[in-house]
């Protein structure tokens, strides 16, 4: 194919990622322009920008389509992670408008960072080669690292953003060198020619070792225990809009591009691989749950319950096949509008003009905002796995695929990890409905109750109606991609 006939193949396909290029080239020149009056105009485009590449995505074919000469491809999973992505960055993005406008802390970087934070996503979760990954991750993470460290002024916000950014460094570092060894071994970058190259038994040990490698990074940019130590420290210090996106986007993205590695170029290695990614799914679950329990701020209670999730999600990686792919997928479809629904109350909590985000804050919330307690109730209730919910039908997923593979053990440890992270839940919980009152709240804003209400929605009854749907996309979309 001629390099113009694959452009012209390529472009159409790429709309997704050419509208978040072109928003954030123009946005930031909008914004040098006219400085941080621009903040309330490009939030609001920079909505409807990461929200239309989610949606452009959905038209993208099922059946895999390579594009720009084989460096990515458009399939059934990119097309199911970007509509995640979009939706979830979206989603963050109207909280943190919201937010900082509210704060008087508007500077028109912040839409700017976040779409090129989800266009890293984009490219990460269509990868084809070792180059496209990495390009994917790093600009994911590059304008991570300045949202991380977004209130420059704080010592905690700055202590988040460094300790980000040198321990992803030390990732990315173990990212390269387990590509040049897989590179070495096998001789190409592609993922088609590697997969080739471990069909017929070539790489050796060098393969695995750079197989491993590979894992340990991406097992960082997910916060897969024990590549977790950034987690608390940065979900706690950054902005709370930040630390829900990070809580959201880049977990879809981590988990898609985990599958697609494993399931592609690795996928004649599935005895030496799903030993790491059970170890990194059992270490995820026990410490994401056990340490939650000593945790007395939200916001890294809610870093540790994502650690413990992430493992969960990892257990039906784990399970290998189709039904593992899909089991993760799905159990982060179900994930993903709980954990943003109690990031946006989080942020609701504010009092005398500063953030309350304490468990003592919570205590006889119902007795004060008894639409907020509900609402609070029913996204722990989800995220907890406490039927009728969503995140119930998201573990019950990962367990029967765990079980199907025969990974007995690691479904039992899940279940365990399970009941001992309900316990937190609950605690959480009983403080709202029966603790002694604490000093009343701010009045939310409507934005944030609105995004609240609409993922307590989505938990319960939405997302147990649709769930055949979503079991059914995801599990297509998996076969026709791998």
């Amino acid at each position: 194919m001629s390099a113009m006939s694959d452009l012209s193949t390529s472009i159409p396909l790429a709309y997704p990622e050419l509208l978040l290029a072109g928003f954030a080239l123009a946005a930031a020149i909008v914004g040098a322009w006219m400085r941080d009056s621009a903040f309330t105009a490009l939030s609001l485009l920079g909505v409807a920008a990461v929200a239309g590449a989610g949606v452009l995505a959905l038209y993208g074919p099922f059946a895999p389509v390579e594009i720009f000469q084989g460096a990515m491809v458009v399939d059934g999973v990119a097309v199911f992670a970007k509509a995640l992505i979009g939706f979830s960055g979206a989603a963050t993005l109207a909280l943190g408008w919201d937010h900082f406008a509210k704060v008087g802390d508007r500077r028109f970087e912040y839409p700017v960072l976040i779409a090129l934070a989800v266009l890293g996503m984009f490219v990460m979760v269509s990868a084809q080669d070792l180059i496209s990954l990495y390009v994917g991750v790093e600009l994911q993470s590059l304008a991570a690292y300045v949202l991380a460290a977004w209130r420059r002024d704080d010592a905690t916000s700055s202590e988040a953003g460094l300790k980000y950014f040198v321990l992803s460094a030390i990732s990315s570092g173990l990212l390269l060198f387990g590509s040049s060894f897989v590179y070495g071994f096998t001789g190409s970058i592609r993922f088609d020619a590697i997969a080739a190259a471990v069909g017929e038994g070539g790489g050796g040990i060098g393969l695995v070792f750079g197989l491993v490698l590979m894992l340990c990074a991406l097992g960082f940019k997910m916060s897969a225990a024990p590549f977790h130590m950034w987690t608390p420290d940065v979900y706690e210090g950054a902005p709370t809009p930040v630390t829900a996106f990070f809580a959201a986007a880049p977990k879809v993205a981590a988990i898609a591009l985990m599958t697609r590695v494993l399931y592609e170029p690795f996928a004649g290695m599935q005895d030496q691989w799903r030993q790491v990614v059970m170890a990194l799914a059992a270490i995820s679950m026990v410490w994401g749950s056990v340490a939650a329990l000593l945790q007395t701020n939200l916001k890294r209670l809610m870093a540790y319950s994502s650690i413990g999730n992430i493992g969960f999600a990892l257990m039906g990686v784990a399970a290998g096949g189709d039904a593992g792919a899909a089991a993760a997928l799905i159990y982060m479809t179900l994930y993903l509008p709980a954990n943003i629904g109690i990031f946006a109350l989080i942020l609701a909590m504010r009092r005398d003009g500063a953030p309350a985000e304490t468990v003592a804050d919570l205590a006889g919330l119902a007795q004060k905002r008894p639409w907020m307690a509900s609402l609070f109730t029913m996204l722990l209730f989800s995220i907890a796995g406490i039927p009728p919910f969503a995140g119930f039908i998201g573990k019950l997923v990962v367990f029967a695929t765990a079980v199907e593979a025969g990974l007995y053990w690691i479904a039992v440890l899940g279940a365990v990890a399970a009941v001992v992270s309900a316990a937190y839940y609950l605690r959480l919980i009983a403080s709202i409905w029966f603790a002694q009152p604490a000093p009343a709240l701010q009045a939310p804003s409507g934005a944030i109750m609105l995004t609240a209400a609409a993922s307590a929605a989505l938990t319960f009854p939405v997302l147990v109606l649709l769930l055949g749907a979503i079991q059914g996309w995801a599990e297509t979309a998996v076969r026709m991609s791998f």
